[in-house]
């Protein structure tokens, strides 16, 4: 089965893009709600917002299924990543604006999120660690960066309107401050997106389990609104926006590299 695809570069940096996938197992997708058949809470486009990533000798990795079958950046013992606030889990019961994923009693049972973490969830997670080591022992360190994004307001999950760009260091453990101060100090200079570092997102459980800086693993995420570069509404990509920021991204990129 073709769980993910994985770029091998010759930088020290790999671009991780856990929630771009949006395959549905054909057997699964009659027990979606009908609202949820669209995976509407797909990261859209973003292996193409970052598709300039390779030019700079990045390794990238993208998963083929949606975060509906199992959620890539979840931990596989689903504990959660922000607690007291509304957030989705492992295997998804939830869509992003609180309405179900399944048809009444279509939900998965735990053997069934046991096998879908076994098929999916742990090929991606070893493919990563992989990566990760072959980068470090090649170059002593190496920089893992974490693309997201998601719709600009959703009442479900935080009140008002998302900042533009969100950085997650997990609130300053997964990266070194020198690092963390760098992609702050840019952000700052530009001026066509407003921004903040570890609000509502501090990176999920990919930044905090894999950035280890102190062992030469540094690891950033960044979730951007979807205004930025899409229309939210009908999911379509627009191209004037993503062009006008794409360059902020790159500098962000480069500024992870030595």
């Amino acid at each position: 089965m073709d769980i993910f695809s994985l770029h091998r570069g010759t930088a020290p940096l790999l671009v991780s893009l856990p929630h771009d996938g949006t395959v549905i197992p054909e057997a699964m997708r009659p027990r979606l709600a009908e609202s949820a058949r669209g995976v509407p809470d797909t990261d859209w486009h973003v292996a193409k917002l970052y598709d300039f990533a390779r030019e700079l000798g990045a390794s990238v990795l993208v998963p083929r299924h949606s975060r509906y079958v199992v959620d890539l950046n979840r931990s596989e013992d689903d504990t959660s990543l922000y607690p007291g606030q509304n957030t989705t889990g492992l295997c998804p019961v939830r869509q992003f604006d609180g309405s179900p994923v399944y048809l009444d009693g279509q939900e998965p049972t735990p053997e069934e999120v046991r096998a879908r973490v076994e098929t999916y969830w742990r090929p991606y997670h070893d493919a990563l660690a992989s990566e990760l080591e072959r980068l470090r022992a090649e170059h002593g360190r190496v920089m893992l960066w974490e693309g997201h994004s998601i719709r600009g307001e959703l009442p479900w999950l935080f009140p008002g309107r998302l900042p533009d760009l969100n950085l997650g260091t997990a609130s300053g453990t997964s990266c070194s401050p020198e690092l963390a101060e760098r992609l702050a100090l840019l952000l700052a200079k530009q001026d066509g997106y407003d921004w903040v570092a570890n609000g509502r997102f501090k990176g999920g459980h990919i930044t905090r389990h894999y950035g280890r800086p102190e062992q030469g693993v540094e690891a950033v995420q960044l979730e951007i609104s979807q205004r930025c570069y899409m229309d939210e509404a009908t999911f379509e990509w627009l191209p004037d926006r993503a062009a006008a920021l794409q360059p902020v991204l790159r500098a962000l990129l480069e500024a992870c590299l030595p």
